[in-house]
């Protein structure tokens, strides 16, 4: 692609409006304010006119950007009717109640189970861990679980949901990028990936528990029983939102549906739920909207994302780049590119798992391309890419598990972070040169 950049500038500086936006995004600054004015950057250096900006936000809202902004809207929908009908309070219970605690590693591997679950199956990190920390406090203080321990198990479990979940944002996002199924996904990225999160955060929460245990403890009424008991209409409930996502999953998988087909799963189940939870149609529909609302902010985050990267894109910042690297790509070969691509990903680009994802895949794509990169190796690399950020520095994820578990340990946080970080690139560097063999 040819530069239109004003007044004849280097199509290098047409990733002002990327630089811009990292900067911004490190210095904590709001997110639809930043990339709003991103936008508008990047359509001044590219000499876009006022209609033709307007037409841009028009087109916007029919693009795959908008799409997934629009499933995290209907995912924060179902979260509200999952809630609102007890059934996720009623998924905890039921994992819990399953089995007895008999030591402090039981203790670990159940609060883990249970916070990827509910990650998986609601689509957010946050908000699945905000449903399952007040029931899960009480039952790990009672063998002696320290809030630190609390705090590295539900970011590191939680995050694994993200990698496997068939209706996440992360996982919508890096399929349809890719075109692979989500079969191909999960065999060639997902469980991989998660096994590497999980199996580092079990060694990390265990060893977190003997450093903490007698320095820090929850208070003893954090020791009681969990009052929660479901009734009748919310066991229906639980057993109407598994059934619908087992058999709108398995459907899925036989047709090979698209990213879009997660759009019909959550107002189904989110209608179903509802109904078969005691509430009318007018009332499962007004919480899946109330739900949604809140997440609004990142839908229209979202539809100014789409002409954000275009407007880079039609700079030839992305092919400029990749011109820069070459020589390196000369030397190293496909295991260079690989790992360098996965490294700017994680320590160049800041903001959403999502706009991660969708960044390092546009800045990538015309070297991917070049060299015939295959799509399952690149799924994985752009998995690493959007979601390891958020365990290398102190990210609003970290310190909001931390909050949740009602920890101060910002050590305990990094510590499985970085463990997770190193063993994820080595990883990353055993497949790609296994992939150039």
């Amino acid at each position: 692609m040819e530069s239109t950049m004003i007044f004849g500038l280097h199509p290098l500086f047409g990733f002002l409006p990327l630089l811009l936006y990292i900067v911004l995004m490190l210095l904590g600054k709001d997110m639809n304010v930043s990339v709003l004015l991103c936008v508008v950057l990047g359509a001044i250096l590219t000499g876009e006119s006022i209609t033709g900006f307007a037409n841009t936000l028009y087109v916007s809202l029919g693009s795959f950007c908008a799409m997934i902004g629009f499933i995290i809207v209907l995912g924060s929908g179902l979260a509200e009717v999952l809630s609102r009908t007890k059934v996720a309070h009623n998924l905890v219970y039921t994992v819990v109640k399953k089995f007895k605690l008999k030591s402090q590693k039981m203790a670990i591997l159940l609060s883990m189970f249970t916070s990827t679950l509910l990650v998986a199956l609601l689509g957010t990190l946050a908000g699945s861990n905000a449903i399952i920390a007040p029931i899960l406090i009480p039952i790990v203080a009672s063998v002696g679980l320290t809030p630190s321990t609390l705090g590295v198990i539900l970011h590191g479990a939680g995050a694994t949901g993200l990698y496997i979940g068939p209706f996440v944002p992360p996982v919508v996002t890096i399929t349809g990028l890719t075109g692979l199924s989500y079969g191909s996904y999960l065999i060639n990225a997902g469980i991989p990936l998660a096994v590497i999160v999980w199996g580092s955060t079990f060694f990390m929460a265990c060893r977190t528990q003997k450093k903490t245990e007698g320095k820090e403890a929850y208070d003893e009424t954090d020791s009681e029983a969990v009052a929660f008991e479901p009734d009748a209409k919310c066991k229906r409930a639980t057993l109407a939102f598994l059934i619908v996502m087992v058999v709108m999953l398995a459907y899925g998988l036989i047709v090979k549906a698209s990213a879009s087909y997660a759009i019909l799963v959550m107002m189904v189940a989110s209608i179903v739920v509802g109904l078969v939870g005691g509430m009318s149609f007018k009332d499962s529909l007004n919480s899946m909207i109330t739900g949604g609302s809140k997440m609004f902010w990142m839908f229209f985050m979202f539809i100014l994302f789409e002409p954000f990267l275009n407007y880079v894109s039609a700079s030839g910042a992305f092919n400029a780049i990749c011109q820069l690297m070459q020589p390196l790509i000369d030397i190293g070969g496909e295991v260079a590119f690989l790992m360098l691509s996965a490294a700017v990903g994680v320590f160049g680009i800041s903001g959403t798992g999502v706009a991660q994802a969708q960044i390092t895949h546009e800045l990538f794509l015309p070297m991917v391309q070049a060299l015939n990169v295959d799509m399952e190796i690149w799924g994985m690399v752009v998995l690493v890419a959007c979601q390891v950020t958020f365990f290398v520095t102190p990210t609003v994820d970290m310190v909001g598990q931390m909050g949740l578990a009602r920890s101060k340990n910002i050590k305990a946080m990094l510590a499985n972070g970085w463990v997770i970080t190193i063993i994820t690139f080595i990883y990353v560097l055993i497949r790609a040169i296994i992939y150039t063999m």
